[in-house]
């Protein structure tokens, strides 16, 4: 029996990339799909919107619910998950996906930037997780599982820039705070990180030093991400996974599938060592 077979998933910032791989890798198995995100019309430098993504969604054969939601905003999250609720009749799985990425240095990043990425990354996902409590606890297998990385707290990791790594370690502190809150709830809360750059539309960010030849595809996180909300919530949480490792934990052997170029050096992501 499947176990995602209408489970109801909220996925932010799914209109593209690994949101959306995570998305499609879920309603595969039956779960159906609220997407959360900000485009809903063509943006002149990124692909997708929440429209098209629920068009290659419902190929499944699922449910899917685009709703358009900036999650810096507490009405616009309350009322997409009261929508969801209402339309879905319930919420199994939250994955923070949402995030902003500025790689710059404290003399070069505006304020306005630095805003963007705590607003979304740390408030966002603070309070899709606060919003979904209620209906995640009624769940017989409730999970959220952030974007986020495990917390290096090496300088090297910081001196170039700063503000993003706060507003990563900060979602990922969600995760240490809420798995232990969340526990008497059997809520499982989880985060989830890719050992190497993944071909996104995020990669442009970078700053041009890495290529789509040095990355792996979306569906390495997004199997890893299946595997993960598989286990029992009252089992599995508080962790800080990388999406190789959960693979070959499960067998996995062939990685060279996921590469875009199986024979190019590979760009190890950011804060593991």
């Amino acid at each position: 029996m499947n176990q995602f077979k209408n489970k109801n998933v909220v996925v932010t910032g799914a209109s593209r990339g690994i949101g959306l791989s995570i998305s499609k890798r879920l309603a595969k198995e039956g779960a159906n799909i609220a997407i959360l995100a900000k485009t809903d019309v063509p943006h002149p430098k990124l692909p997708g919107t929440i429209f098209t993504a629920a068009k290659e969604i419902e190929e499944f054969g699922v449910k899917v619910l685009p709703i358009k939601t900036d999650i810096r905003f507490d009405d616009q999250v309350e009322t997409a998950i009261e929508k969801v609720n209402y339309e879905f009749g319930s919420i199994d799985i939250l994955v923070n996906n949402a995030s902003a990425i500025n790689l710059f240095n404290t003399e070069t990043l505006s304020m306005k930037r630095f805003d963007l990425m705590l607003d979304i990354n740390v408030r966002g996902t603070y309070l899709c997780s606060k919003t979904c409590l209620p209906f995640l606890k009624k769940s017989s297998n409730p999970h959220i599982l952030n974007l986020s990385p495990p917390i290096n707290l090496k300088s090297k990791w910081f001196e170039n820039f700063t503000a993003y790594t706060i507003s990563k370690y900060a979602m990922s502190m969600n995760v240490l705070g809420m798995s232990s809150e969340y526990k008497k709830y059997n809520i499982a809360v989880n985060a989830l990180w890719p050992k190497t750059a993944i071909n996104t539309a995020a990669i442009s960010m970078l700053g041009g030093f890495v290529t789509p030849e040095q990355c792996r595809k979306p569906e390495i996180v997004s199997d890893a991400a299946y595997v993960i909300l598989s286990k029992s919530s009252k089992e599995c949480t508080g962790n800080f996974y990388i999406d190789e490792y959960v693979l070959k934990e499960e067998g996995v052997k062939d990685f060279d599938k996921y590469a875009v170029k199986t024979d190019s050096k590979l760009f190890e992501d950011l804060y593991l060592d």
